[in-house]
């Protein structure tokens, strides 16, 4: 059995990998941290535990060895302490933002400040396994992934790879988010459950999730708009984009078959009529799925790729989850098969 920790576990990101990670048939929860609920039973805080787990949370300064340390902290602290942590595991997956960026330049750009340990950044993989699977497989450090970013990278994916968009031409992606994205509490982990019903905007300009989508895709001029709906779970990504040159729909299928086929977590829906014709993410709430389809306006030569994912799951702790499947040379699906809810 993989002996994994979970730092900050008290979050909605750490309750998700808990939550995963009690149920994979290779993987064992040893300890999970939280300062402000140190000593108190895991389902304190995560009540869809209860009965699965008598785990009580630890402080972080009694982290033991592992096999696994993932890291579910409030920006900037992995950084700070990454020397201290990778001398208590072999493999650390990061669900930060800490280690996603490869230039520190373009780091201190977007954050606002110098990385605290650039020469760090390039022992990092970007653990989004659909571009980055065979690194993730042979890496000891890996950083999780944006969740909007995700989105983004999955709906314009196939269209890059393709060489179909004109990237003279803006692409402007609106990601429409759930509340459970926002707010983090200092010392506890990202996405905190007693912040999880604000429903608030995020960055209808200038989101940090930018230079994600710059650096995996190698497109420039990609504005990204975040702002949030009346959802908990939940992200939708509608980016519009220029082609190149005129195209049809059947080019654009063969585009998405040709970079999704295989994949075991990404499906495309792109159907003629229903009620759920394009990517809905209220339909993927607990999956670890991400749909993607798109619209095309043959006239303009406007493309219209959407994605649709839970934040809280391809988003982040079950990506997380299949990297380490890919480190440790698992199937890559195991313990992520979860059927998305539906209604919600």
């Amino acid at each position: 059995m993989i002996r994994v920790a979970i730092a900050g576990a008290s979050g909605y990101v750490g309750g998700e990998l808990l939550r995963m990670l009690l149920q994979h048939p290779a993987a064992e929860v040893v300890q999970a941290t939280s300062e402000r609920r140190a000593g108190q039973f895991v389902h304190g805080a995560h009540p869809n535990l209860r009965g699965h787990t008598d785990l009580r949370f630890t402080p972080l300064r009694e982290l033991a060895p592992c096999d696994v340390l993932i890291l579910a902290l409030p920006h900037g602290h992995a950084a700070q302490h990454i020397e201290h942590y990778a001398g208590l595991a072999p493999r650390i997956i990061d669900c930060s933002a800490d280690f996603r960026l490869r230039d520190p330049e373009t780091y201190a750009r977007w954050y606002g400040a110098e990385h605290a340990q650039p020469e760090w950044l390039s022992r990092f993989v970007y653990g989004l396994p659909e571009t980055n699977r065979d690194a993730i497989r042979t890496a000891q450090f890996v950083s999780g992934v944006g969740c909007n970013a995700t989105a983004v990278n999955l709906a314009l994916r196939p269209l890059v790879e393709a060489g179909l968009l004109d990237r003279a031409r803006p692409i402007i992606a609106e990601v429409k988010v759930g509340s459970s994205e926002g707010g983090d509490e200092p010392n506890e982990g990202s996405h905190h459950p007693e912040r999880s019903h604000v429903v608030r905007s995020y960055a209808p300009v200038g989101h940090r999730h930018t230079a994600e989508v710059q650096q995996t895709l190698g497109v420039d001029n990609v504005h990204l708009s975040i702002t949030a709906v009346e959802l908990v779970r939940g992200a939708l990504a509608t980016c519009h984009a220029w082609l190149a040159q005129p195209a049809t729909d059947r080019d654009l299928w063969r585009a998405y078959r040709g970079t999704y086929s295989a994949e075991p977590f990404v499906r495309i829906v792109k159907e003629r009529s229903g009620a759920y014709r394009l990517p809905e993410p209220k339909i993927l709430a607990g999956s670890n799925y991400a749909d993607v389809g798109w619209a095309l306006d043959e006239q303009t030569g406007r493309v219209v790729a959407i994605a649709a994912l839970d934040n809280l799951q391809k988003g982040a702790s079950g990506t997380a989850v299949q990297c380490l499947n890919l480190m440790h040379d698992l199937p890559e699906t195991m313990g992520l098969d979860s059927i998305g809810l539906h209604p919600v």
